[in-house]
């Protein structure tokens, strides 16, 4: 679209879109802030200024951008080293502080990959190793909410009932997937009316939650802003004063596994965006942007993100058209989470567990292994053809990635793919899986 002839219904049919959007936008964020284990507050914040400055100043002009799961899993480890493992390797280092570290240096390093123009490598990494890896995600975002399900008296587990926990998580579950059901029974006109998903079975779960005055932990909405006052007490805290050798050592893996994982998540992204608006991403400013973006959250104490698959894709097709949707969508997360967060504390903590499970299974690749069930198992035709050695690449991807190391798992079997290709196999080369629209989305 030309954004030099703008009408005023153009401008308010943003506007709109990025009030829908927001409001998933937050609960995602909420959701994948816990996940990370920094809170639903810090994963809140993230959502609305990620947004925010990636709309104003991205290579991908229609999109949304904020926490997303892989990212939320990496910071995890993160945090869990900071809390857990930190004193003993640089005794007397503040946890926050390294944590903010690990994104600050996340950030110099997306910012020299738009610099050194390395956008266009995305093609190198194989789509079967991307499709292990974000399996090992989803087993990873699987695994850790079934600790906090079962964990009992362990350390991060929900309090209340185990049982009463687990039953809103699954019955958060099973709304999501039937709302859309229901939805397509109705007339057409009717849909671009009706929320998403995931917005109704937040709210559904969290009423019938109160009504019956369920014993169970709700989120915790601490450390949100007040004042300018507080904003800049909260900057002060969280900048990182110590630059040690010793800390910098610690902190600078996990800023690389960051950095190729938001590299990974928001050029795929990319693709997919480009494919549903004729556009063309300008790579190298769209990582340029996300490492401005996470370098301003680190500031705050937030969580690192990407551009996300679902929420972008959820601009298109509500008819954002404008970088205004994004930048609508910031500021309406950071509105909502002072203005609602009395609302957002009556959450039940098993609600995002629920929409966590939906998460990890739209992050699981399954089209590449059912396709290979159907042609080997049941000898059916599949419009799909996957090898032996392409399934061997992908569930060795996902062991990797979920057992060891995301990055070594990407390095290992990347290299292994054009061993293959290159070397073993040079006249029946791997076909390599073509199904990126697929395997970008990581919300």
């Amino acid at each position: 679209m030309n954004e030099s002839r703008i009408s005023p219904a153009d401008v308010w049919r943003n506007v709109i879109v990025g009030l829908a959007v927001s409001f998933v936008a937050l609960s995602l964020g909420a959701a994948f802030g816990i996940l990370s284990g920094r809170g639903a507050s810090a994963g809140m914040i993230s959502a609305g200024l990620i947004s925010l400055v990636t709309a104003t100043m991205g290579g991908t002009r229609v999109q949304c951008s904020g926490p997303t799961a892989p990212m939320g899993v990496i910071t995890a480890l993160v945090v869990a080293m900071a809390f857990d493992k930190l004193p003993e390797v640089v005794p007397g280092a503040d946890p926050d502080q390294f944590i903010n570290m690990v994104m600050l240096l996340t950030a110099a390093l997306l910012i020299a990959m738009g610099i050194l123009r390395l956008g266009r490598f995305i093609t190198v990494v194989p789509n079967v190793v991307v499709s292990g890896f974000m399996n090992g995600i989803a087993l990873l975002v699987w695994s850790s909410q079934l600790s906090k399900l079962f964990g009992g008296a362990a350390a991060g587990a929900f309090e209340g009932s185990t049982w009463t926990n687990t039953l809103v998580a699954v019955a958060t579950l099973i709304l999501i997937f039937l709302f859309p059901r229901v939805v397509a029974l109705l007339p057409q006109r009717v849909h671009l009316m009706i929320p998403p998903a995931t917005l109704v079975a937040l709210v559904t779960m969290t009423v019938l939650s109160q009504w019956l005055r369920l014993p169970i932990s709700t989120v915790d909405v601490s450390g949100g802003l007040n004042s300018w006052s507080g904003l800049i007490d909260l900057v002060s805290r969280q900048l990182p004063t110590d630059w040690s050798t010793p800390l910098v050592a610690a902190a600078l893996p996990f800023a690389l596994q960051l950095s190729v994982l938001c590299y990974l998540d928001t050029l795929l992204t990319s693709l997919v965006v480009d494919r549903l608006t004729g556009e063309q991403t300008r790579q190298n400013q769209e990582l340029v942007a996300q490492g401005a973006a996470n370098g301003v959250v680190a500031l705050v104490g937030g969580i690192p993100g990407a551009q996300a698959t679902i929420r972008s894709v959820l601009v298109i097709k509500e008819g954002g058209t404008l970088r205004l949707a994004g930048v609508c969508i910031g500021l309406f997360v950071l509105a909502e989470m002072v203005l609602l967060s009395d609302l957002i504390a009556m959450i039940p903590q098993a609600v995002f567990a629920g929409i966590l499970f939906k998460v990890g299974y739209d992050v699981f690749d399954l089209p590449p292994l059912a396709a290979f069930v159907r042609q080997h198992l049941r000898s059916e035709a599949s419009q799909m053809k996957v090898s032996h050695l392409e399934v061997i690449l992908i569930i060795g991807t996902t062991l990797v990635t979920y057992l060891w190391d995301l990055n070594a798992a990407v390095i290992l079997f990347t290299g292994l793919f054009y061993l293959i290709n290159r070397v073993l196999r040079p006249q029946d080369p791997l076909a390599d899986l073509q199904h990126v629209e697929h395997l970008a989305s990581e919300d």
